[in-house]
């Protein structure tokens, strides 16, 4: 068996072996993986993290032993708190990194920060705090950045950040926690799920207090939420329609 680690600031993950095939997350600086199949330019790997399975670029990650490995995913997980903070190599060169990202490697890549940490289970409340931070975030597809991020990407860094662990895809984050009946219910920091017409899980936000919601269309932005779903106040109409709200924390 093969590990790697992820020594860049941000890696794509894609579909297939191929610089053309669909980004569907990211690799971000400190993050470990699994190596399950090699290629002569690529590697399939799954994510220690999440479990997340899909391709990079062998150019762009360094191998470690599995006693490596464990020193890295041991507890408690360090992560960087800045929107964007630098490292800095045995060079002396200066690696922009990205909030969320691991930083329990840096003795073993020998590199060193000075920037904002995080580490451990945070109160509740302050996973709206954390939230607010990527407000105004381009939408992107398998994005888990300020500098781009999808809806699931968002809600699972913020909830990585404040100590807990959420699925990658919004499908699979649905089935974590316990469902509530009603928005009134609800505290901020619970998960609400959208679905489409065939009803499949295919949005998800945070929970604020007033009926608003944080979430990721087209940018991270706040909304109105009620019983039918997200209603935007630009448009003046429901974008998103309601499945289920359910509390994690």
């Amino acid at each position: 068996m093969k590990y790697g680690i992820c020594n860049l600031s941000i890696v794509p993950i894609r579909s297939e072996a191929n610089d053309k095939s669909e980004q569907t997350s990211q690799l971000l600086y400190g993050e470990t993986f699994v190596i399950v199949e090699e290629r002569t330019k690529w590697a399939k790997i799954k994510l220690c993290f999440d479990n997340y399975i899909g391709w990079i670029n062998n150019k762009q990650f360094e191998i470690i032993n599995e006693d490596k490995l464990k020193l890295v995913n041991k507890e408690p997980e360090i992560y960087s708190y800045d929107l964007v903070e630098f490292i800095e190599n045995t060079h002396q060169e200066l690696i922009a990194i990205p909030i969320g990202s691991s930083l329990n490697a840096l003795n073993i890549l020998k590199h060193s920060y000075d920037g904002n940490k995080i580490s451990g289970i945070q109160e509740k409340s302050k996973i709206i705090t954390t939230a607010l931070r990527f407000l105004n975030s381009p939408y992107l597809w398998g994005g888990r950045t300020p500098f781009g991020i999808d809806c699931s990407g968002f809600t699972q860094m913020v909830y990585k950040l404040n100590g807990y662990k959420l699925e990658r895809d919004s499908h699979l984050q649905a089935k974590q926690g316990s469902s509530l009946s009603f928005i009134e219910e609800s505290e901020p920091g619970d998960l609400a799920f959208f679905d489409n017409k065939e009803g499949e899980i295919v949005h998800v936000g945070i929970i604020m207090d007033n009926n608003h919601i944080i979430h990721a269309s087209g940018k991270v932005r706040i909304d109105r939420i009620d019983q039918t779903g997200i209603h935007n106040s630009e448009t003046k109409s429901h974008t998103h329609k309601l499945r289920v709200i359910k509390k994690i924390v």
